[in-house]
């Protein structure tokens, strides 16, 4: 397997990142999951659109996107699979062990592996941890992730694919690396940006795509909403059949399925939307 680390390709074996690049020591870094399939990527510019302004938040300097264009390239030919998940990480580089940044300049990393395709309908719970929708980092997609393990690891002790969590005020937020939206009276409506959910690329093509509303939604919607679905990069447009106890008929209900299939021809008829 061959990585792109610090302006070219190298063995996955043997690269190396510092012990002391503060993306380690801090988590003082930001990423981005592209989808590739046979060597294509999906909605490439908006993923780099997206990993700019993260940086700008964290206030790291701006990525340069003509190399992120080339690594991303390079390790795509030198991997060759069906669907991959293309991975862009890029940190404050080199520092001190504490929260102030070096001045040896960031980490690219663009490494790339495969997946498979998800099922047509998943499991989630709910966790009685919030997402904080006024912190520093929220809308940011930082390599500060840890929460998101921890939650995602009780989903699966639970038989779950995904946590689903409210904010401070109890409203619907979003869950470890998906968006969440509920159909109410054959209406799509997912929770808007000011509920401290990150700007997701899936989400928003949905959103241009169905005509889907942004909507403050409280977290207990979750229980009498006529449909679920997540959306995320590897996911797409994905049915959710149930929330914690609470079993949601059929595989994908009747505008989840819609949703599901005008994603799919609008994204096989543009891979750069």
């Amino acid at each position: 397997m061959k990585i792109w680390l610090d302006g070219g390709l190298q063995d996955s074996e043997s690269a190396r990142v510092s012990v002391f690049d503060h993306g380690l020591t801090v988590g003082d870094g930001i990423f981005e999951t592209v989808k590739a399939v046979h060597g294509e990527t999906f909605a490439l510019t908006r993923h780099l659109d997206r990993l700019t302004r993260s940086a700008r938040g964290l206030g790291l300097p701006d990525p340069d996107l003509d190399e992120v264009r080339r690594a991303c390239a390079a390790v795509l030919a030198a991997n060759p699979m069906p669907l991959g998940r293309l991975r862009i990480t890029f940190t404050g580089g080199h520092g001190p062990l504490g929260s102030d940044r070096g001045e040896h300049g960031p980490t690219l990393v663009v490494a790339l592996g495969g997946t498979g395709r998800r099922p047509d309908s998943t499991a989630t719970i709910t966790v009685p941890w919030t997402r904080n929708e006024r912190g520093a980092l929220t809308g940011l997609k930082t390599t500060s992730y840890a929460e998101n393990v921890v939650a995602l690891a009780r989903a699966h002790r639970h038989g779950a694919t995904e946590a689903l969590f409210g904010n401070t005020v109890g409203r619907l937020c979003e869950g470890t690396g998906s968006n969440v939206f509920v159909v109410l009276d054959g209406e799509i409506h997912t929770p808007p940006l000011a509920s401290g959910c990150l700007a997701g690329i899936t989400r928003e093509l949905t959103v241009e795509w169905t005509g889907a509303k942004e909507t403050d939604l409280p977290l207990d919607v979750l229980e009498h909403a006529d449909e679920v679905f997540l959306t995320s990069t590897l996911r797409d447009v994905q049915a959710v059949h149930r929330v914690d106890d609470r079993e949601l008929p059929g595989a994908a209900g009747p505008v989840t399925a819609k949703a599901m299939r005008v994603f799919d021809e609008r994204a096989a008829d543009d891979l750069d939307p």
